[in-house]
């Protein structure tokens, strides 16, 4: 596996996500259930044929993209048989589509190969043994499909009702634009530090006082969708399911490992003290 250049590798990679696209697409179609079922059980099916390749290629990592790449697919697809859009729908399909977009690019900038496995999936093997087989389609593949599906539901179901635009739908679209904005700053500051290591920790930017400004901006973008729809659908709250799924695997998944990680580093205790878990501002020393 670590012959695949690179190049060969993304088209691998592309074409793994055609095959699940097209098999999850005639899924949905030929489905008998109401579409969010259809939709659900033909997201799991593509995930199972992600599921499939990273062992054909004993890398976890196939499945990495598919966070962004997923609610472009959907998004899209419904847009297409909605045809006739109206603002309510523009707006956090473009909102999505801006997002996914840029976060599809900074995989793909971080992608070094099929040869390469993200850290946290050797470090979950290497933990977790005779079990891994279990945690890799579980804890790897299915969990972050489920969070995903619940973040983008409250977008599908502004394709099935025509619901009257407002001035709630409007702030919050303006602010999952500034969301992915905010999480494509930090992942640039990211990338310049690791390039020039001025330091043990970077403390550049939206960097300075906190540890996680990336992930803020994940957090932030699934929010502002959700309620964007609270807003037209207030009797659909509980759509806020995903977005609320999606914070709790941050908070007691993704952050603590990174953070877990970084306390190897000398320093790690004082730079923790300077600088808060998510929002990027002073922390007032105690």
């Amino acid at each position: 596996m670590k012959n695949i250049g690179r190049i060969w590798s993304f088209a691998i990679i592309a074409l793994i996500y055609a095959t699940a696209a097209v098999v999850g697409i005639v899924s949905y179609i030929y489905l008998p259930f109401p579409f969010w079922l259809n939709l659900l059980i033909a997201d799991i099916i593509s995930t199972v044929v992600i599921f499939v390749f990273s062992l054909i290629f004993r890398n976890a990592s196939v499945y990495d993209p598919y966070w962004s790449v997923q609610p472009i697919v959907i998004v899209i697809s419904y847009a297409i048989a909605a045809r006739n859009l109206t603002a309510t729908q523009i707006l956090p399909l473009v909102a999505v589509l801006l997002w996914g977009t840029r976060l599809t690019a900074n995989w793909a900038y971080t992608f070094y190969g099929l040869g390469h496995q993200d850290w946290r999936y050797t470090m979950l093997k290497e933990k977790t043994g005779k079990y891994y087989p279990l945690i890799n389609f579980v804890g790897i593949h299915l969990v972050p499909t489920l969070v995903v599906y619940g973040c983008i539901l409250p977008v599908v179901f502004t394709f099935m009702e025509a619901y009257p635009f407002n001035t709630g739908a409007a702030i919050f679209f303006a602010l999952s634009v500034f969301a992915t904005v905010l999480q494509g700053a930090a992942d640039i500051e990211m990338h310049r530090y690791r390039k020039n290591r001025n330091g043990t920790f970077i403390r550049n930017g939206l960097w300075k006082y906190s540890r996680h400004p990336n992930y803020l901006g994940e957090i932030l973008m699934w929010w502002s969708i959700a309620l964007a729809y609270v807003c037209i659908a207030p009797t659909h709250w509980y759509l806020i399911a995903g977005a609320v799924a999606n914070t709790l695997l941050f908070w007691f998944v993704s952050i603590p490992m990174a953070d877990k990680r970084q306390a190897q580093k000398e320093g790690y205790e004082q730079y923790k003290k300077q600088t808060r878990m998510l929002l990027p501002i002073y922390k007032k020393q105690k």
